[in-house]
């Protein structure tokens, strides 16, 4: 099905009474291709990000108690977040992010959530790179041998290769949908290195319970690393045009069949990760084992999984930013495949650029993510339901509401403490993992 919209309200063609907002001038196809299946694939695989790795770090900051406590809330909110959008992209039949802030906002609306969506998963992208320029050479090197001055030992020479012969043909494809099997190969790869973490734990077998509840001033740089690790939200919409037999009850079964998973995962890899090394845990999982044995098979193997998590996980983060620049700059166009693929190379270019060129872009990520992640996850999405649901239906003293504004609260008291926590780190010259994507 495709909605054809106008300068008026227009029926969407198949969809019975939806009607959808005036200007927007678009062509939205809405096929509905993919499977409940390979929709949970790629929204847990969107879910799933560099983050997973500071997980255990967060654990030894708060044990595993109110770390639990931690997750299921910020899962649940998550849940929650994902349902404001699709409620709110039912009552107008627009299932694009950037069209909802049009709704909402006009647009300026629009151009923000673009914004936000573009930084936020260039972000995104640009992390999972630097794990390749970082990882992968010292993988090659345990492997084979070789020393540092071989060329293929270069991170930004490996980055490249990787872009070209594995991310841009992924990129490429014209629908989302069709990586769910990629998604489905990352998420066995991310199984994999659960499944090790929790071999070396059984292995070191310290069983220590001493440190369930470790209270610290680091307690609280926790709580983005968790708050950031549901953030799928760009991918929510995208996912669901292209969801077969698209429902509302439908594509939430697929967002909390997804952050369930990912919850599960999220659980174990930090709690055995922990109980491998307490207080001796890393801000990056990966670096801590490799500080015992570097040469170990089994930690060589888990680093190639993340490697290749990391990297099927690059396509399904690039395609919400193409959508978001293609209803930005090209408003009304319908599909072009050289419109498709120039805009992939160009972000491709532009994050490989940043990964190569940049040597410590942390703090930078710490700031987009600092203000990006909120946005996503809380303020847009209870602005939009706030804006966008009429007040016939829901008055503005209704309980829907006025949850949905305390929603965006929370989103603006995230920002205030992660941007609190970067200053401190910035005064105090110490550098901690905020997590995120």
């Amino acid at each position: 099905m495709v909605h054809l919209v106008g300068e008026g309200w227009t029926k969407a063609i198949g969809t019975g009474p939806t009607l959808v907002p005036p200007k927007f001038m678009c062509i939205i196809d809405f096929e509905g291709k993919t499977s409940l299946g390979m929709s949970i694939f790629n929204l847990s695989n969107a879910i799933m990000g560099s983050g997973i790795l500071g997980l255990s770090y967060a654990m030894s900051n708060t044990g595993i108690v109110l770390f639990l406590v931690l997750l299921i809330c910020i899962a649940c909110l998550s849940s929650y977040s994902v349902h404001l959008l699709l409620r709110s992209a039912g009552v107008v039949g627009i299932r694009a992010y950037e069209h909802l802030g049009f709704r909402a906002f006009g647009h300026p609306g629009k151009i923000i959530a673009a914004v936000v969506i573009t930084l936020h998963n260039i972000g995104a992208m640009s992390s999972y790179l630097f794990i390749v320029k970082s990882e992968l050479p010292l993988v090659i090197q345990a492997f084979l041998g070789q020393t540092t001055g071989d060329w293929f030992m270069n991170g930004n020479y490996l980055i490249i290769i990787v872009t070209v012969s594995i991310i841009l043909p992924l990129a490429l494809m014209k629908h989302l949908g069709y990586l769910g099997y990629t998604s489905g190969f990352s998420l066995s790869c991310m199984v994999f290195f659960l499944s090790a973490v929790s071999v070396c734990e059984m292995i070191n077998n310290k069983r220590g319970w001493t440190a369930v509840f470790p209270l610290c001033l680091q307690t609280a740089y926790a709580i983005p690393i968790l708050a950031f690790a549901f953030v799928c939200h760009p991918e929510v919409l995208p996912i669901y045009t292209e969801l077969r037999n698209p429902t509302k009850r439908r594509m939430q079964n697929v967002g909390n069949i997804s952050i369930l998973g990912m919850f599960v995962m999220y659980f174990l890899t930090a709690t055995f990760g922990y109980l491998t090394f307490y207080e001796n845990t890393e801000a990056e999982l990966l670096h801590t084992y490799s500080k015992v044995d570097p040469l170990d098979t089994l930690i060589l193997c888990v680093r190639l999984a993340v490697l290749v998590a990391v990297t099927l996980t690059v396509p399904v983060v690039l395609f919400p930013i193409r959508r978001a620049l293609q209803q930005l700059l090209f408003p009304g166009k319908a599909f072009h495949w050289v419109r498709h693929i120039v805009i992939a190379l160009c972000l491709l270019f532009v994050v490989n650029l940043l990964v190569i060129l940049v040597p410590n872009i942390r703090d930078i990520f710490g700031i987009t993510g600092a203000t990006t992640a909120p946005s996503l996850i809380f303020i847009l999405p209870g602005l939009f339901y706030i804006r966008i649901i009429p007040t016939e239906q829901e008055p503005m003293n209704s309980r829907p509401k006025i949850q949905a504004a305390c929603f965006a609260a929370l989103g603006f008291i995230f920002m205030i403490m992660s941007l609190t926590f970067i200053g401190i780190d910035w005064t105090s010259g110490e550098k901690r993992n905020l997590g995120g994507h």
